[in-house]
């Protein structure tokens, strides 16, 4: 029997290792800015057009490469960092495996210039499926340029698999604000199709974070800084008024490197314990600087987990850290439910002592038209014998006295309540302005409004979807929304779908949109357009993050949760009379969109036993 075991050839060798280290266009953007980064460059430039399948390029001012250096790098295990196994426990660059540029070249075409400061000619080299298609000498700037074209032409399964380019880009997204947080002294520019996205000048870090996700940012954050034998930890946490329903907006590097760790994360949420509900999420962007021999980060392809020497004493000090800032910029309520601190310095105690309340003197038995009735020489009407215009002002306080008004046996009002039930056909009670309660055959029906109201605006909203044909009600003003990155990206791919809902809206300018009109089923929502949609957005990424649902069941389900009325609304009964006709008029009257029940009964059987002695 012959041998079956062989050596595979590199470029395959090369393929299967890319399945790890490049997933999709964001994974190629994230190893060539890291590299950059390495190099020691300051400025560094993203070129992307659509959305990192026909190009990534990358432009940097770094240190350059040899000859030598350029060709050796597309050599699996090829790398700078790393010389020896100990070397390992003291990384402080972003990258020291050496695959990479291995894998990058071996599932797209790749074209390098790259030149060293002290060099007057660079060199370029094309690569293709791990093959060196050429080298030659080049005249080109100090740094490294590498431009990715056609990323997966040679694993069209791979490249099938990829999403829409809406959904790629926001990864792409994802990994510049990442690298780009991590490293606020450095210039980062991004452009995507021809339109520049982001131009980040050098700064420090709050401002690198108001660069990223907008100007009204500013006024969200709360510096957090602490300094122990065992980490370092700076940065800033959001206010709890302004966290979210999705995740996101959490960041934590641990030496400049962005990793994901659900139980350093579970520290930050024990510190905004009792200040958040459950289902919202701060905003937090956290440095933890350690010695590198304390973690290992080779634990991982893509190296966002990192292991950790003494995990609880972190925990513990990331947890107290965030807590002091709390309470130290007063993000916590007081305590001290006697004093309201806000009016303290208004009023000095010498001015309280001077203060006299004002009084007011009149005379009862004045007549203001005595003085008319001598002198006026027509008399309209004559008085009746004993009559006396004095007496007439006397008391006249009493007039305004407000007259008792008699007692109604509590007989008669179940007396009336009878004879309306009797009466009336539909007739509904409100209970805390939350429930609406009705007399039924078998006892007693209860009713959920908000829920009522979720699945009415529902099933509606999917019926627009379905047809394009939602109505919309102009505003009297356009509304002005301006966006992050990531969620402008995730509106332009939804704007044909939020469309058909009924609201009129646009896009104007860089991250911005205008709404000019909403859908008319909304036309009695006291919500402001900004807010809605914002929370329309919101919604939207919840329900894809936790349910997993398809576009339009996510949209439709968003905006009916965020517009429809909510518990503590009071309803006269013609009110109540339309909701629950639209409810049972629906396809699934008895379950909320959440699954939950909308109704409940109460049989008098159930009743009775209550009562029972």
């Amino acid at each position: 029997m012959t041998d079956i075991i062989q050596l595979l050839p590199d470029a395959v060798a090369n393929q299967i290792a890319a399945g790890e280290v490049v997933q999709r266009p964001a994974s190629a953007v994230k190893e060539l800015l890291e590299n950059s980064i390495d190099a020691g460059a300051d400025k560094i430039q993203l070129v992307i057009k659509d959305a990192g399948k026909a190009l990534i390029q990358i432009i940097d001012n770094g240190c350059g490469m040899s000859v030598t250096d350029a060709r050796m790098c597309f050599e699996r295990h090829a790398t700078s960092k790393v010389k020896k196994a100990e070397d390992l426990f003291a990384i402080r660059t972003m990258g020291f495996r050496g695959e990479a540029m291995a894998s990058i070249a071996a599932i797209a075409q790749v074209e390098m210039k790259t030149r060293r400061h002290e060099d007057e000619i660079g060199t370029c080299i094309s690569v293709e499926g791990s093959q060196v298609i050429n080298q030659e000498p080049v005249a080109t700037p100090a740094g490294t340029q590498i431009a990715i074209k056609n990323l997966f032409y040679n694993t069209p399964a791979r490249r099938n698999f990829l999403k829409s380019n809406p959904v790629e880009m926001r990864h792409v997204l994802d990994e510049f604000q990442r690298v780009a947080l991590a490293h606020p002294g450095i210039f980062f520019s991004l452009h995507h199709d021809g339109v520049e996205v982001f131009n980040l000048p050098k700064g420090n870090l709050k401002q690198r974070i108001v660069h990223l996700f907008g100007n009204n940012y500013n006024e969200r954050l709360v510096p957090v800084e602490e300094e122990t034998t065992i980490i370092n930890l700076k940065g800033y946490i959001g206010k709890p008024a302004f966290a979210k329903k999705t995740r996101g907006e959490q960041f934590f590097f641990v030496n400049n490197r962005f990793i994901k760790d659900s139980y350093l994360n579970h520290a930050v949420s024990s510190a905004f314990e009792d200040l958040l509900p459950d289902d919202s999420y701060p905003l937090y962007v956290l440095f933890i600087e350690i010695d590198p021999a304390k973690i290992d980060v080779n634990v991982h392809p893509t190296k966002t987990e990192i292991k950790y020497l003494d995990e609880k004493s972190i925990y513990a000090i990331l947890k107290s850290a965030v807590k002091r800032s709390i309470g130290r910029y007063n993000i916590s309520p007081t305590l001290d439910f006697d004093q309201e601190t806000g009016f303290s310095n208004m009023i000095s105690p010498k001015a309280v002592e001077d203060i006299v309340p004002p009084s007011i003197n009149f005379n009862p038995d004045f007549n203001p038209f005595a003085a008319e009735s001598t002198s006026s020489p027509t008399n309209y009407s004559a008085p009746a014998r004993g009559y006396e215009p004095k007496a007439s002002t006397k008391n006249w306080g009493s007039l305004y006295e407000i007259t008792q008004e008699p007692v109604i046996e509590q007989t008669a009002i179940y007396a009336a309540d009878d004879a309306i039930l009797e009466t009336k056909q539909k007739q509904y009670m409100q209970l805390h302005n939350r429930y609406i309660v009705s007399q039924i055959k078998s006892g007693l029906m209860v009713i959920d409004q908000q829920m009522a109201h979720e699945r009415i605006l529902y099933e509606r909203f999917l019926v627009h979807l379905e047809d394009r044909k939602g109505a919309s009600q102009q505003s009297l003003f356009p509304q002005t929304i301006t966006l992050n990155a990531h969620d402008f990206e995730l509106a332009k791919s939804l704007l044909e779908d939020i469309k058909s809902l009924g609201f009129d809206v646009r896009e104007f300018g860089k991250n911005t949109l205008v709404v000019e009109g909403v859908p008319v089923d909304l036309g009695s929502s006291k919500i402001n357009e900004t807010q809605l949609f914002e929370q329309l957005i919101e919604g939207f990424k919840n329900s894809q993050q936790e349910l997993k649902l398809s576009k339009r069941d996510s949209l439709a389900r968003s905006l009916a949760k965020n517009s429809a009325i909510k518990a503590g609304t009071n309803l006269g009964q013609e009110e109540m009379n339309t909701l629950i006709d639209e409810l049972f008029a629906c396809k699934t009257p008895n379950f909320s969109v959440t699954g939950k029940p909308i109704i409940q009964t109460i049989t008098l059987a159930e009743l009775d036993k209550k009562f029972e002695k």
